[in-house]
């Protein structure tokens, strides 16, 4: 599961203000036009000051985008740990998946250059991300199946055919090219899914 570094809760206030102050930057002038002296200054301290919290600017990229992503896991754990059949909560996590990347990396337009730069440099969090989304799913098969809702598959297997069949609804590249495209609607995406899993 992602998280953050374990510090003293001091320094953690300190830092998510600094990763929630950064986020807010990346939101209005960019991700690449934002400095750490820009960050400093909205928080009214020294660039010395967000260094001794934060190694790097690419540290800072991190710490956004795991708050970013980690809402995301937040939300779609509670999904899968909800009440609800599984297939209510699968459709209720590929939704819940697709509207809460619209909100922060299609919508967002200069929030969008860094989710692009984090996909194009492989990111760590990038990838714990796509890994505990398919953790996620592979839960909800291994329910599915123990509970003869799903028809036999492998957990593991049948979560990685769900989030390939489902990728365009939740990958912020894809979702901006396929905005114009003829695409099935993500529910018609997770009918098709959900009869293919049906026992």
């Amino acid at each position: 599961m992602m998280q953050a570094d374990v510090v003293a809760p001091k320094d953690a206030e300190t830092r998510a203000r600094i990763v929630e102050t950064a986020e807010k930057l990346f939101r209005e002038i960019g991700f690449q036009k934002t400095t750490v002296a820009d960050i400093a200054r909205e928080l009214r301290m020294s660039p010395a000051n967000v260094y001794r919290f934060f190694s790097s600017k690419a540290e800072i990229n991190g710490g956004v985008a795991l708050h970013l992503l980690g809402a995301i896991i937040d939300a779609s754990t509670a999904i899968v740990e909800g009440p609800g059949t599984v297939s209510e909560r699968l459709r209720a996590l590929i939704v819940n998946n697709q509207t809460m990347n619209a909100e922060r990396f299609v919508g967002e337009r200069k929030l969008h250059e860094m989710v692009e730069v984090a996909l194009n440099e492989d990111w760590p969090i990038v990838l714990d991300y796509v890994q505990t989304m398919r953790m996620l799913m592979g839960r909800l098969v291994a329910e599915g199946v123990a509970s003869g809702e799903f028809a036999p598959i492998d957990p593991e297997r049948g979560a990685a055919l769900i989030q390939s069949s489902t990728i365009c609804y939740c990958h912020p590249r894809l979702m901006v090219e396929c905005q114009d495209k003829p695409v099935p609607s993500v529910d018609e995406m997770v009918d098709f899914v959900l009869r293919a899993l049906k026992a």
